[in-house]
């Protein structure tokens, strides 16, 4: 077993990614505090071709620090919103056709194993702040709540982290309807 070097890995310029057919999903960020956080969705929605990243209220925008720190230049291939309200967001982003899902933990969910995707349909997942998740009036707008099952003390990931694991998820399921990217 060896490493794959950068040149095996056969990774998109950043111009063929500008032209890369996207994965039907939106993520917003619900006033996310740290920048270092945002970098890292930035990251994982490079790794997953995902079509545009919101950033709502007090969460960072590039060029920010500490998002140039972890979003390693993904701040610069992945489409990017920037609105002061997350309510004004979302509401845009249903008037679009947009299927709202928050990552949150509330009295009805649905599992994130669970939850199916459908073709033709377009997904945003909202992540909420550090501490206080998704606003109440946001997850009142929303058409699901997705939980990521947990089974240690803390009940509760990295939004980062979290973030990650959903997307994937999304992610995953998504490509099924899409055709292999030309190499």
């Amino acid at each position: 077993m060896e490493k794959l070097s950068m040149d095996a890995l056969q990774r998109l310029s950043q111009q063929d990614f500008e032209q890369a057919q996207k994965l039907p999903l939106a993520i917003v960020l619900d006033n996310v505090r740290s920048g270092l956080n945002v970098g890292s969705v930035f990251r994982t929605a490079d790794a997953f071709l995902i079509e545009q990243i919101w950033l709502c209220g007090i969460t960072a925008q590039p060029p920010h620090r500490e998002i140039l720190k972890t979003a390693l230049g993904s701040d610069e291939t992945v489409a990017w919103t920037y609105r002061e309200n997350t309510l004004d967001a979302v509401r845009e982003l249903q008037a679009e056709g947009w299927i709202l899902l928050a990552l949150e933990q509330t009295s009805e969910k649905t599992w994130l194993q669970d939850f199916k995707v459908e073709a033709g349909k377009k997904y945003a997942l909202i992540l909420g702040n550090e501490v206080e998740g998704v606003d109440i009036d946001v997850l009142r707008q929303c058409d699901e709540c997705l939980e990521i099952p947990q089974f240690g003390t803390k009940h509760s990931l990295n939004v980062a982290v979290s973030g990650g694991i959903a997307i994937w998820e999304l992610a995953r399921q998504m490509a099924n309807y899409l055709p292999p990217p030309a190499r």
